[in-house]
């Protein structure tokens, strides 16, 4: 009896948050979704971290995903935008730990490199191998939910592994890695 296994990937964004879910069968990975959550149209940035987990708690209760892989912010020169995403990638990670999902986080070359080889490849390469390996038919328009999707293929290939990315099993586990952050 192989084991069955479904991972959501997530790219976390203030404006669009791209997500895609793959099952895996024994050894072999089969495309569930992909899609993404446009935020633009809202100024609130609160409301924005509000959809996020709403959005993620919702994923989650629809397809029972039993790990979550994210991509974690690239260090950037503009200090909000780090910020910003930082926090939205913080929510959609508040709301896997709520419903007890594992998760770990994968820096954006790392995901690159384990879909194309090449750390430094485009989006759009990324997304032209994925559309490979998974047999999709077509390419989305924005390319968020590709990154969401190479996120979840990632953790695929990493598995078993020895991991360098950070992996939450809940909130303990959060806090007693973390423990250097907390505020006494």
């Amino acid at each position: 009896m192989s084991e069955e296994k479904i991972i959501l990937g997530i790219d976390p964004g203030t404006t669009i948050m791209g997500f895609g879910l793959i099952k895996i069968i024994g050894k072999k990975m089969q495309f569930i979704q992909l899609n993404e959550l446009q935020l633009k149209k809202y100024d609130d940035h609160y409301l924005k971290l509000k959809l996020i987990f709403e959005r993620t708690v919702e994923l989650i209760d629809n397809y029972h995903p039993d790990e979550i892989a994210i991509e974690a912010p690239f260090f950037g020169k503009n200090v909000q935008s780090m910020l910003k995403l930082g926090r939205a990638q913080g929510v959609a990670m508040a709301a896997g730990l709520s419903r007890e999902v594992p998760i770990t986080e994968y820096a954006p070359k790392k995901i690159k490199m384990a879909i194309t080889g090449n750390g430094n490849a485009s989006k759009e390469q990324v997304a032209k191998m994925l559309q490979g390996m998974l047999g999709l038919k077509e390419l989305p328009k924005n390319l968020d939910s590709m990154d969401g999707l190479a996120a979840a293929v990632c953790h695929f290939y990493n598995q078993g592994r020895v991991q360098v990315s950070k992996s939450y099993t809940g909130w303990s586990a959060f806090v007693k890695q973390n423990e250097g952050r907390v505020k006494k």
